[in-house]
């Protein structure tokens, strides 16, 4: 009887927590579901066995090469609507380098000022020392994995745990922020060589 007790209180805790997901999700901008929904059907298969890292790698530094500032730069520069694109490096113990960035499958039509959604994952289209994913925000704002004084993911936050990479970034500006799998957002400059600044964590 006990142990019937326990599994239902177990099935009723899932359920409030699938509920709890799906209201969050609810309340995300149309772009946002898109984007999650599109890395759902791209999918990430094969990924983790690129003997570069997977989910369980926790990155406390991120370091970009002068190639990837530049095509960043250039990138962000020459579009008023959203790019992706793919970090291909490795891993050296707590640390992501990024040597280059890869542009990631996207169809123009499928790229706005506020979304933009890869017709294949970085993989699929070639790219098999990926990292992790990049995105810019054109304007320069809201470049954040939890809603600002809380403990609430974005939809970037949400789209980063449906992916494989160790790490995820947001291309704003003069700025890099990303996150790692300790969900703690951090940002790397892009004035000066490898500039790293104090990690920030959202408010509880």
């Amino acid at each position: 009887m006990q142990v019937e007790t326990i599994q239902l209180r177990t099935r009723i805790m899932r359920a409030a927590m699938t509920a709890g997901w799906m209201v969050l999700l609810a309340l995300q901008p149309e772009s946002a579901r898109v984007v999650e929904a599109a890395w759902v059907r791209v999918g990430v298969a094969g990924v983790a066995g690129t003997g570069r890292a997977g989910r369980g790698t926790i990155a406390r530094n991120l370091v970009l090469s002068d190639q990837a500032r530049r095509y960043l730069s250039l990138q962000y520069q020459s579009y008023p609507t959203e790019f992706m694109g793919c970090m291909l490096g490795e891993v050296r113990g707590t640390t992501v380098v990024v040597s280059r960035v890869a542009p990631a499958d996207v169809d123009p039509s499928h790229s706005g000022r506020t979304h933009v959604v890869p017709t294949q994952s970085c993989e699929q289209a070639g790219w098999a020392e990926t990292v992790g994913m990049i995105h810019s925000h054109p304007d320069g704002r809201s470049c954040w994995y939890f809603f600002p004084g809380t403990s609430v993911l974005t939809s970037d936050g949400q789209s980063f745990l449906r992916q494989p990479y160790p790490v995820d970034a947001i291309m704003c500006g003069d700025r890099v922020v990303w996150m790692s799998r300790d969900m703690e957002q951090r940002e790397v400059g892009m004035a000066g060589a490898r500039e790293l600044t104090a990690s920030t964590t959202p408010a509880p």
